[in-house]
């Protein structure tokens, strides 16, 4: 080990004496010349920040000069530059031109990744991408000499290719090791050694850090402890609950991936000690930026501030410049080695507890025609590879075995409500769950008798829909909708069913939606037998753009998926609270989906975990888990799941009718009007009243 590090270092100093050439070379002079020697000069302060975080602590450098660095670091994707940044596809393209600009616009935002990978120390990550920017440069320095013009495209796409392909091994043994072993954890450091009264510590991440981040570590420095203790312990019953409410043993368990948005360290400490209490050490991995590690997509791990979600949106399907059956074997064989080599470990891991966090300016994505795009081949790939991906997963680390949490706070960026609506959201997180799960218990009794359920919108929204449900055989011991308290998903308020799809006809419409941070105007789906047929909005001039925009992120690239969930959301005292405020189009669906009744497309709520018996607090059994797809999991696996989950809320006010259809004819009213009819569910209207 002592040897490799060595030669890593070795290799270090060889390649950063060449990058400092580059910069002053200006090998042809013009636009080329300008790209690879900016690309050099942001090189340059990576490795001075090497230097700097060798040679100093973060607490004893001033809060002004971890700005001024932490700003250098990210200024050039920063929206008020990013129409001249080599990150933008548009601008590179027109700069660099049409064979090599979205290329090396490309290689550019790979070099952008090593921000992490400098400030956790990770030297091989570190080399090999500098290396790479080396060996394209050389690659036209070249050509320029030998052939009088650059290399050809396809050429500098193969350096590319193979940088992918070769060091992919490196980048699963580390990033799965991130994910299932706790030994040198990077932020788990960062959580439990730092001064969480100075907010300095904040720059150590190499994560962007903007107001935001800092008003949130002042804020929560200046919470009562017990205020803290409530929030954080709110989140780890929620993930014992997980496990005990589904008969899973946490004994066997190790370990728990810990997912937040850097400011909530405070809160993380306490939730790190907790889980201890638990048997379980923490596992913290960055949100991935290599596209080794997956691309830009998602915010899994921990993460700052995202520096400009036009960039990330721009480079979410770069993997189109290499993706092929080859490479996506590849990945799945190295992956498959990876967990091999970690199997003990995997088998520990018990799964998520995740800190969402809302408030965040709202973004509207711009799509650039420069931009990487996904072939209908490589669309094809791409589902197969993340089914075949969930498959090795699933080897190591059985679903059936593990949970997870999800809990959400805003951030300060909501303006001048935080304050009240952190308070809200603490009281909304922890409300009283035995009265809801009474409450819930009234609306199963009569669902379980029903044969289809009537969701009709009003004020606007168009949504008209026949919910086919699943017929019980022993309704005295057998139930069709799960009573949802605040165990997994907080806060707390819904029972939730996989409907019957053969039947399940009808549009869903909701006019504004945000689903996972993206905003969707006048969003239509239409189903037919439970899957989806059409699907539009209103986001772009171009009817072809709207129905990309919902295939890419709603459908995640299938052509029809199911309608896996419907679920009727009880938290009226989360959609007052978010009227009051007027934080409705701000709310993550972990709160909006309490809010109404919601339809989720994709997998069902008991994907890969259907033969894992579950009982509601009644002790009647859970039994309405499988739809027709999902069925197809013994003789066509890659056919049964979709790996993907989108809830989408018809909020109350929007609500006309959600009525219980017997199947003699007869019909129950559940809510008419925004308000719940149901005799034993009044108590769910106080909210409204007050």
């Amino acid at each position: 080990m002592v040897k490799e590090t060595e030669i890593l270092q070795e290799r270090y100093i060889l390649v950063m004496d060449r990058i400092r050439e580059i910069a002053g070379e200006h090998f042809c002079g013009g636009k080329l010349g300008d790209y690879f020697t900016f690309c050099a000069e942001f090189l340059m302060l990576m490795d001075d920040t090497v230097s700097f975080l060798e040679s100093r602590n973060v607490s004893q450098v001033s809060a002004e000069e971890l700005e001024a660095r932490n700003r250098a670091l990210y200024a050039d994707i920063l929206p008020d530059h990013y129409e001249v940044s080599y990150g933008n596809p548009a601008f590179a393209v027109k700069e660099l031109g049409e064979e090599h600009g979205a290329i090396l616009c490309f290689l550019y935002t790979e070099l952008r990744s090593l921000i992490g990978f400098v400030y956790e120390g990770q030297l091989e990550e570190t080399v090999i991408r500098m290396e790479l920017f080396v060996e394209v440069y050389t690659a036209f320095v070249y050509a320029l000499q030998e052939e009088g013009c650059p290399p050809s495209a396809e050429e500098v796409r193969q350096k590319l290719y193979w940088f992918v392909s070769d060091y992919a091994d490196i980048a699963a043994r580390r990033r799965i090791g991130e994910q299932v072993c706790p030994g040198n954890c990077f932020a788990a450091r960062m959580i439990m050694d730092s001064d969480l009264n100075d907010v300095r510590y904040l720059y150590g991440y190499g994560e962007y850090v903007t107001r935001n981040e800092l008003e949130m570590a002042e804020f929560l420095a200046g919470l009562p402890e017990e205020t803290i203790a409530a929030m954080a312990d709110t989140f780890t019953e929620g993930y014992r609950m997980g496990f005990e409410v589904t008969g899973k043993d946490l004994s066997k368990k190790r370990t728990a991936a810990l997912y937040y948005h850097i400011g909530f360290e405070r809160m993380m400490r306490r939730v790190i000690e907790n889980f201890e209490k638990l048997g379980l050490k923490p596992v913290i991995s960055r949100t991935t930026n290599s596209v080794l590690d997956g691309g830009r997509s998602g915010r899994g791990g921990f993460h700052g501030y995202i520096a400009n979600r036009q960039f990330d949106y721009d480079h979410k399907d770069d993997m189109a410049l290499f993706l092929d059956k080859n490479y996506m074997n590849r990945r799945l064989e190295v992956t498959r080695t990876a967990y091999e080599e970690r199997k003990e470990e995997a088998r520990g891991f018990g799964g998520p507890a995740v800190l969402e966090t809302f408030g965040e300016a709202d973004f509207a994505p711009i799509t650039k025609k420069e931009a990487f795009r996904l072939s209908g081949e490589q669309n094809r790939l791409w589902v197969e590879y993340r089914s075949r991906l969930g498959q090795v997963q699933r080897e190591y680390i059985p679903e059936e075995e593990r949970s997870f949490t999800c809990i959400a706070f805003p951030v300060p960026e909501i303006g001048p409500v935080f304050r009240e609506l952190f308070e809200e959201t603490i009281r909304i997180n922890t409300l009283d769950y035995m009265l809801y799960r009474e409450v819930q218990q009234n609306l199963i009794d009569v669902l379980d008798t029903a044969d289809y359920c009537l969701v009709k919108g009003r004020n606007g929204n168009r949504t008209d829909l026949k919910i086919n449900l699943y017929k019980l055989s022993d309704p005295g011991k057998e139930t069709i909708f799960e009573n949802c308290v605040a165990d997994v998903n907080i806060p707390v308020g819904e029972v939730f069913t996989s409907p019957v799809l053969e039947g399940t006809e009808g549009l869903l419409h909701v006019d504004h939606a945000f689903l996972a941070g993206l905003e969707y105007r006048n969003l239509a789906i239409t189903f037919r037998d439970g899957m989806v047929q059409e699907y539009s909005c209103d986001n772009f001039e171009s009817e072809e753009e709207n129905r990309r925009f919902v295939y890419e992120n709603i459908m995640a690239r299938h052509d029809t998926l199911p309608m896996g969930e419907f679920a009727i959301g009880t938290n009226t005292t989360a959609y007052v609270a978010a009227r009051r405020l007027g934080v409705e189009a701000k709310l993550p669906v972990l709160i909006a989906e309490k809010m109404g009744p919601h339809f989720a497309v994709g997998d069902t709520c008991y994907s890969h975990a259907e033969e894992v018996k579950m009982y509601n607090p009644d002790g009647r059994e859970v039994v309405a888990k499988d739809n027709a797809v999902s069925k197809l999991r013994h003789s066509r696996p890659l056919e049964a799941y979709f790996n993907c989950h989108t809830d989408i809320t018809i909020p109350y006010d929007e609500l006309g009718e959600l009525t219980a259809v017997r199947k003699d004819g007869s019909r129950v009213p559940i809510i008419v009007d925004g308000r719940f009819v149901l005799p034993g569910c009044g108590e769910l209207n106080k909210a409204f009243e007050k």
